[in-house]
């Protein structure tokens, strides 16, 4: 079941990235220490009672002037229209109304998604309540009075907004067709790949980067089986400055990731491997799931026998957070390899859905443990007691030790290695979590 996606909207300094952070807790300010995943303030994970979200920011916004910020505003509004469940509009008490507000208003209102009118700033409910009531004029409802600075109303606003979530998606739930997300920078032929997938035209191809206007779902039958392919979008408009295409294709790449089982990171071979794209693989790899890098435009590069291995270890050191990620060299244009995706799809859902007995996993375990030593300090050994995988997609291994700080994330790198040596588990990540139990039991 994907995660909600709640997207924030507003105007400049009204106290969106205040808001954002308070929402997103302490986590979005710990950068994840893997190599290769530089973190941006786009998306972070958050919950609020027992319902789990992605939070979405559309985007801080620099304004030179009231045209821009409205045309800007406009974007946002547009990309929390196409990508988010529930919207969050808001708006500054000590500002007051102000027509942007109104225009944007009017955009959200016609879209039919749930909107949630916040009115920012609100420090003393006593001294301000008189000039939130100005924001009915708005027509988006109740507004919730906050203080996002001083953490007042969020409560009440996330009750709010948790209302509007989607049922749970039964259909999508009983839905069993496997979920391929396509995701990569803008132009390095992820429309052309479903294109030859599907043998027809069905998504605009054209050399501008950012021409495919949302995510569009394409459902693909092959040797029986029917997949579905969630393309994620470029831009819809084409005069974007860099840094925003950058950031719309970061969110899109998220609200995809959620609902995928699988997910292809395509990257041009006749650019190479970027920075960038180590951005949106870490999207997939935080979120634990399937990873087949698949490089294209192959036809386009001169080769010699050592080509492809240049271009396999230049991908492996900059996606070094993910070394178990598959990779594929195609071309969408001609075909080449691309019937071959099919059984890579298959093979690596099954690792992600992969379960592993208790039994001979200790086996492996221990094993691992008498080839190396756990790491001691001052004198006091790690001990590992007992392991056991408690879920799948990502699979998901507790491992009880008699003292957490003694395990050092060398030796849980070690022992994964073991047991990818041991069960495969290509194409997926698989995540630890480290319990301590007394000696005693």
């Amino acid at each position: 079941m994907s995660k909600p996606v709640v997207a924030v909207v507003g105007r400049p300094n009204v106290g969106k990235s205040t808001l954002f952070n308070v929402l997103a807790g302490e986590r979005i300010s710990i950068v994840k220490d893997t190599p290769g995943v530089t973190r941006d303030r786009i998306y972070a994970d958050a919950s609020w009672l027992d319902k789990n979200f992605t939070l979405v920011d559309t985007g801080g916004i620099e304004p030179d002037t009231k045209d821009i910020i409205l045309a800007q505003m406009r974007e946002q509004a547009e990309i929390a229209i196409a990508t988010a469940d529930v919207i969050i509009f808001i708006t500054d008490v000590r500002q007051g109304l102000v027509d942007a507000d109104a225009k944007v208003a009017d955009m959200l209102r016609r879209s039919k998604k749930p909107i949630v009118l916040v009115v920012n700033k609100v420090d003393s409910f006593e001294k301000f309540m008189p000039d939130v009531y100005e924001f009915y004029n708005l027509g988006l409802g109740d507004p919730q009075p906050i203080s996002a600075a001083s953490q007042l109303g969020i409560g009440d606003m996330l009750d709010e907004v948790v209302k509007h979530f989607p049922q749970q998606n039964t259909q999508e739930d009983e839905d069993e067709r496997p979920r391929v997300a396509i995701i990569g920078k803008p132009n390095v032929g992820k429309s052309s790949l479903i294109n030859r997938l599907v043998g027809e035209n069905r998504v605009i191809v054209s050399d501008i980067a950012g021409t495919t206007r949302d995510a569009i779902d394409t459902a693909i039958k092959f040797n029986g089986q029917e997949y579905v392919f969630i393309d994620t979008a470029g831009l819809r408009r084409k005069n974007k400055i860099k840094e925003e295409l950058e950031r719309y294709s970061i969110i899109r790449a998220v609200t995809a990731v959620e609902r995928a089982d699988v997910v292809l990171l395509v990257i041009d071979a006749t650019e190479g491997v970027t920075e960038q794209d180590a951005k949106i693989a870490g999207i997939a790899h935080d979120r634990g799931k399937g990873i087949i890098i698949v490089v294209n435009k192959w036809d386009a590069i001169e080769k010699d026998d050592k080509t492809m291995y240049k271009h396999t270890d230049k991908i492996r050191q900059i996606l070094s957070f993910m070394p178990y990620a598959e990779i594929m060299f195609i071309s969408a244009k001609t075909g080449q390899r691309t019937g071959k995706l099919y059984e890579m799809i298959d093979m690596v859902i099954e690792n992600n859905s992969m379960r592993i007995a208790t039994g001979v996993l200790n086996e492996i375990v221990t094993e691992a443990v008498a080839m190396q030593q756990p790491p001691s300090d001052k004198g006091k050994r790690l001990k590992i007691y007992y392991t056991t995988q408690v879920a799948v997609k990502p699979p998901t291994f507790v491992i009880f030790v008699n003292d957490k700080e003694l395990m050092h994330f060398s030796y849980v790198r070690y022992l994964e290695n073991r047991i990818r040596d041991a069960f495969g588990f290509k194409g997926t990540s698989l995540k630890f979590i480290i319990r301590e139990r007394k000696e005693d039991k």
